[in-house]
């Protein structure tokens, strides 16, 4: 079947490029007729004009066939083969299966868990399935059973793909990563059949590990005004994770910033057993980040992660990595040999304000309007009980602020008192009074001021 199809191609070709060179003798002939009065030789050129187009009307249609023929034969070589792997096929066909159909690739990762810091919870559960793929035999003997599926949840840059490469490193287990985006196309059914693809690589290495991270972009909540394509998709995954065929040995962990977008089907327990929560880490959390960050610079003795940390609530390990790369950053165009406490308060009050807008052209009144409301802040904050401790206090405008006073708790704050939010409340109103006062003081007397 395959050689008369071979052959009925052929023959089509030939055609084609018969006819392409009869059309080009045709252009030529008119051409070398084009020696007329001027309208016969407009009206010749027209002609050929027309006729080279329909030239390369017939040598595209004839590239496009030749690609397909192609393609379809590099399908039926992988099957015979070894299916979707591919295995001893080859030319542009098995090259253009290859990148049309595949999801995810095999990965060597070379972080551990000792390169992850703050999320202990999580890390516990992952040192349990990893421990699980290195000796199964240690827990099957008492009835358990090796976790379907494991997926993250926590803010952005909390550290799950970070998580996933240390399982990578620590599980001696081959591991296939992809991201939710590779399985969306245009082509109706082209998810699924990648969602089966990586599927069936994975069984090939089984005992193995499959990361889908973004795992809401592949398999958000179904509707039935939702795209066809996308329902497919969806449906594949639910069948692979915990469908007729039995996965067994194949571990998936998938990670997502938005665990309401996830249909219901694909969050139940048998697809996967467990949520992992990552949550932004605490002050403990990210003084051991900061301190594990600062360990690949040189620092001098003034550093004390313990003041970044207290002055950085609700920053997630990716910000603390940004604040320490910008503190090298700074320390190198400063020409210093080490970074030092300077360099790091720097680069923590850019992440928070903005950068310093030197440039700022202001007044002398106004420079001075700020400095009293900036004392204000921190008068109030030094003589009320209930505030937090007062760190600092400046009038160099970052972002959209004239000036700031920072205030540093000794530990993260989940909730507060009625008389904390009171002290809060006259510190914020503080600013303005002071304010005031120091407009009124440049021309009331100083006895009424006073």
């Amino acid at each position: 079947m395959r050689e008369q199809v071979q052959t009925a191609l052929r023959e089509e070709m030939q055609g084609l490029r018969e006819s392409v060179a009869r059309e080009a003798a045709a252009v030529a002939a008119a051409t070398s007729r084009a020696s007329g009065a001027e309208g016969g030789a407009a009206g010749a050129a027209a002609g050929a004009g027309s006729k080279l187009k329909t030239a390369l009307r017939y040598l595209l249609f004839g590239g496009a066939v030749f690609i397909v023929a192609q393609y379809l034969f590099g399908r039926s070589q992988a099957g015979e083969n070894g299916g979707m792997s591919g295995g001893g096929s080859s030319g542009f066909g098995s090259f253009l299966s290859q990148k049309m159909f595949s999801a995810g690739e095999q990965v060597v990762s070379d972080k551990t868990f000792d390169d992850v810091r703050g999320a202990e919870e999580a890390k516990a559960d992952l040192v349990e399935v990893v421990e699980f793929l290195r000796d199964p035999d240690k827990f099957s003997r008492l009835g358990g059973k090796l976790p379907k599926g494991l997926l993250l949840v926590g803010p952005p840059g909390t550290g799950k793909t970070l998580l996933a490469k240390a399982v990578a490193g620590e599980a001696g287990v081959p591991f296939f990563y992809a991201s939710g985006s590779d399985f969306d196309e245009m082509f109706v059914g082209l998810g699924a059949r990648r969602v089966r693809t990586l599927f069936a690589q994975a069984r090939e290495n089984a005992p193995c590990i499959v990361f889908i991270d973004e795992i809401d972009a592949v398999a958000p909540k179904r509707n039935t005004t939702g795209l066809n394509s996308n329902r497919q998709t969806v449906n594949q995954l639910l069948a692979e994770l915990d469908g007729f065929n039995d996965s067994g040995g194949v571990m998936v962990i998938a990670a997502t910033n938005f665990p309401q977008m996830l249909d219901e089907a694909v969050t139940r327990p048998g697809r996967f057993d467990r949520q992992l929560q990552v949550p932004l880490p605490d002050l403990a959390a990210r003084r051991e980040i900061l301190e594990l960050y600062l360990d690949n610079s040189p620092v001098d003795a003034s550093v004390d992660a313990n003041v970044i940390a207290r002055g950085t609530p609700g920053a997630s390990g990716a910000d603390l990595a940004n604040i320490v790369n910008s503190a090298a950053v700074a320390a190198a165009l400063d020409g210093s040999d080490a970074l030092s406490q300077r360099h790091l308060e720097w680069a923590k009050d850019k992440h928070l304000m903005g950068p310093e807008r030197k440039s700022a052209v202001l007044r002398e009144e106004e420079l001075r309007c700020t400095a009293y409301h900036e004392t204000g802040h921190a008068l109030v904050a030094l003589k009320t009980a209930g505030t937090f401790p007062v760190y600092k206090a400046t009038i160099m405008p970052r972002g959209r602020a004239l000036g700031m006073v920072s205030q540093l708790p000794e530990h993260d704050v989940v909730s507060m008192s009625k008389k904390q939010l009171l002290a809060k409340m006259d510190v914020c109103m503080g600013g303005r009074v002071a304010e005031v006062g120091g407009q009124l003081g440049a021309w009331v007397p100083g006895w009424l001021v006073g």
